[in-house]
């Protein structure tokens, strides 16, 4: 389970991370707290930020449980799939919102491996 915590809080850094930078852009495109519109760079670290956390609430309990009733050594790359997904769906959003494709389907069909993976050891156990 070590690594299952490694990716996990890997997931979580990223998304501080993610955090920092709408700070920064806030500070840099002048969008004053508390609004969340008004510049469309900040707009696109905001978007990131908020996706992230949308996708985490699927992603964090998915991977407990794949590991728990799945595989962890399944479920430990899947997880790490899912943070390379982020970081590369980020970097794009950023630069150009059209091209996060790549990393939000990394993302997406990693998330649904780990449910598909815990559904699986679940339903094996429980029958």
């Amino acid at each position: 389970m070590a690594y299952i915590v490694i990716i996990a809080m890997l997931a979580l850094l990223q998304f501080l991370y993610f955090s920092l930078q709408v700070g920064r852009a806030r500070g840099r495109c002048g969008v004053a707290a508390p609004a969340t519109t008004g510049n469309e760079e900040f707009d696109r670290y905001f978007r990131v930020q908020q996706n992230t956390l949308e996708q985490l609430v699927i992603f964090l309990p998915a991977l407990v449980a794949a590991a728990m009733f799945g595989n962890a050594f399944f479920a430990a790359p899947v997880g790490l799939l899912f943070v390379i997904g982020r970081g590369l769906y980020a970097r794009a959003y950023v630069r150009d919102p059209g091209s996060r494709t790549l990393g939000f389907l990394l993302g997406f069909v990693a998330n649904l491996a780990l449910i598909g993976a815990a559904l699986w050891g679940a339903i094996e156990q429980a029958f």
